[in-house]
């Protein structure tokens, strides 16, 4: 593997479910410690496109690469090694909501490593430091509010260190000044430990604050992508639009 491939390339990726085309030739490269951005409404198959990073899902047509290498081509036992080295952070958390926070957060731990629960405990606490939640070690997801459900969520990503991290819509049902501490966190995260991030939003302010890259994509297609600005001057109309509205064509 060159080491300048990127971290990762998807490649004419198509996906039908029932009669409908989610996606149609989508392709497009994520360079390493950077973040790109996918932008779209709802429904355009953004979220869709996160699965096939991670190997949720299989395409119908076309290829996706970690590292160089194909993620529709591998056996489980070599997408779980790969898939240590990804974090994903749902829309919702996905919190377990029978555990504790802590527990939750230990939970990659306990199944991809075989280190000893003092181990654990310290890398669990750490990681809730960072994303600002070392006080909720003993709290239960639902006494959490939507913005600590996001970074505890948040913790459990990044508690293995990933090198590339999925992440989607960040902002999604939180009000703008916990978003804004969401993309911070994750800037933050880009700018200090250098991890890759792909990042799937309708939110065009926090698109710009975190992206390198942005993209955007409608009825399946990757119509844009460049930096914010260029996308803002685009000459596709849906493009300027949607980058003109704060909302992110949500209305």
């Amino acid at each position: 593997m060159s080491p300048t491939a990127p971290a990762v390339r998807v490649e004419h990726l198509s996906k039908t479910f029932g009669p409908k085309r989610v996606l149609d030739d989508v392709s497009f490269d994520v360079s390493r410690g950077t973040s790109f951005c996918l932008l779209g409404r709802s429904g355009t198959g953004k979220s869709v496109t996160l699965k096939h990073i991670i190997g949720l899902l299989r395409p119908d047509a076309g290829r996706v690469l970690i590292d160089g290498k194909e993620i529709g081509a591998m056996d489980r036992a070599a997408l779980s090694d790969i898939r240590r080295g990804i974090g994903f952070v749902f829309q919702n958390a996905a919190l377990f909501d029978s555990i504790t926070v802590g527990q939750n957060v230990a939970f990659p731990l306990r199944r991809h490593t075989d280190w000893p629960e003092d181990r654990i405990a310290v890398r669990v606490r750490e990681t809730l430091e960072q994303v600002g939640l070392e006080a909720e070690f003993e709290t239960m997801p639902a006494d959490l509010s939507g913005g600590m459900r996001k970074r505890a969520g948040l913790a459990r990503a990044l508690v293995l260190d990933p090198a590339l991290l999925l992440v989607d819509e960040p902002s999604a049902a939180l009000d703008p000044l916990t978003a804004m501490e969401i993309n911070r966190l994750l800037l933050d995260l880009k700018q200090r430990a250098g991890t890759t991030l792909v990042v799937v939003t309708h939110d065009v302010p926090g698109a710009r604050t975190i992206g390198d890259v942005l993209a955007v994509i409608d009825e399946g297609r990757l119509i844009a992508s460049g930096t914010a600005d260029e996308l803002a001057s685009s000459d596709h109309p849906l493009v300027r639009t949607f980058m003109a509205d704060n909302a992110g064509g949500r209305r």
